[in-house]
């Protein structure tokens, strides 16, 4: 049997040489006495030659989708994808001729509204534009992972199904966990910390939900976030620092195993500054013409600052710290000569929050007067402080939504264009 390869191999391939291709048919085009089959695999387009009267009748059988094996000999065709065609084809049906997909997925772009795109993800993601964007994603996580794993993070995953909310009781999904009830987990936070006792440093992958009743163009009820927790830190400055190598190597994942994606998307890939600019909460408010007295920066006051920082210091990136203590987690470690503010940030890239990331307090007496504050019972934190009561260096961490990163590179207007079967306030399906 011919070893199958890919189309993005034909180049390589000596003219004459017989190969052997699989895939979808993308499209036919038939003129008088030629017809061509477009065949796509996982690394990009072929194009098939059909002459005889035999294979003219074969592709005018096979309508678009359908997935078929083909043999035939290279042959070189400047105008053909790669600088190459297969001419002579032996083309062998591999399933049943596929039913008329609910948009032309041939045509460079998709102009299908969004709820067709979603209602038909199944069909509408094999898109190449809509597969590159998965790409992006996917390359970001292999240059992340490689990073982390030089900076000496252990990779970690931790439980989705939690007695207890992380953040906030009011956005959480409740479960019937055999009897009892359950959340599903609106973030690893609680767990990463613990893992720093165990390991110092740890970033886990995974999904996060959050039962926020919102309707907008960026939020979603479940979305991949990236979790990254480090021990022995001076204060978030140094967590800032490990955010910088993350980003960075997600920048060069994409340089170094998804190009080709970049390419096809007209990606415009940021420049990591080699220290991100920040400026503090305060200071940002300030600049912005917003109230001294906001507890929270709106969007409008993101793509300011982004503009602000793009202008002042040619960043796409800035980190916005020292935000207002009330604001923030009972975990957050306040800012040691001003209580009011706290050793946390977010960064800020091209106008939207990317990251919340800072310090975390560490001692059992702070996290004990930080509960009474808030209100809470200790006795719901009992295997968490357990962690901190046996010693818990100080430590902090940052995580970043993967869908956001992917929507600022492409500059999706809608975060579920970038999402893989988004799931929102009314969307449960596919």
């Amino acid at each position: 049997m011919q070893r199958r390869i890919l189309s993005r191999e034909l180049p390589t391939v000596p003219p004459g040489e017989t190969v052997t291709l699989a895939g979808w048919i993308h499209r036919r085009r038939q003129l008088a006495s030629v017809s061509f089959l477009v065949l796509r695999d996982r690394s990009g387009l072929a194009q098939v030659v059909a002459r005889s009267d035999d294979e003219i009748a074969c592709v005018a059988s096979l309508p678009e989708e359908t997935v078929v094996e083909v043999t035939g000999r290279i042959v070189a065709n400047e105008a053909a994808p790669g600088g190459v065609e297969v001419v002579e084809p032996r083309i062998t049906a591999l399933t049943e001729p596929a039913a008329t997909p609910p948009v032309e997925l041939w045509r460079p772009e998709l102009t299908a509204s969004l709820p067709t795109l979603l209602d038909h993800a199944a069909v509408t993601l094999r898109h190449p534009k809509l597969r590159a964007r998965a790409q992006l994603a996917a390359a970001s996580l292999r240059g992340l992972r490689c990073r982390l794993g030089e900076l000496d993070f252990t990779e970690i995953q931790t439980p989705k199904l939690v007695e207890m909310a992380t953040e906030s009781g009011a956005n959480v999904f409740e479960v019937d966990y055999f009897g009892r009830t359950a959340y599903l987990a609106q973030s690893p936070q609680l767990f990463k910390q613990m893992m720093v006792g165990v390991h110092e440093r740890v970033f886990e992958v995974g999904p996060v939900f959050r039962a926020e009743p919102h309707d907008t163009v960026r939020h979603l009820a479940q979305y991949t976030s990236i979790d990254v927790e480090l021990g022995f830190i001076r204060d978030h400055r140094d967590v800032l620092a490990v955010l910088r190598e993350a980003v960075a190597a997600m920048v060069s994942g994409i340089s170094d195993y998804a190009g080709d994606a970049a390419s096809l998307l007209d990606v415009t890939l940021p420049v990591v500054p080699q220290e991100i600019p920040v400026i503090h909460f305060a200071d940002a408010l300030a600049l912005v013409g917003a109230p001294a007295d906001e507890p929270d920066l709106e969007p409008a006051h993101e793509r300011a600052l982004s503009e602000w920082a793009l202008a002042e210091h040619g960043s796409d990136f800035l980190a916005v710290e020292g935000y207002p203590m009330a604001k923030r987690p009972f975990y957050t470690h306040p800012q040691p000569d001003d209580g009011r503010w706290s050793n946390s940030f977010d960064l800020l890239f091209r106008g939207l929050e990317l990251t919340t990331g800072g310090q975390r307090l560490h001692r059992p007496s702070d996290y004990r007067a930080a509960l009474a504050r808030t209100g809470q019972d200790p006795a719901a934190y009992t295997a968490y402080l357990e962690a901190f009561e046996h010693g818990m260096p100080p430590h902090g961490g940052f995580a970043i939504g993967l869908e956001r990163w992917v929507g600022r590179l492409v500059e999706a207007p809608n975060i579920r264009e970038v999402t893989l079967f988004p799931r929102d306030l009314h969307r449960l399906a596919p």
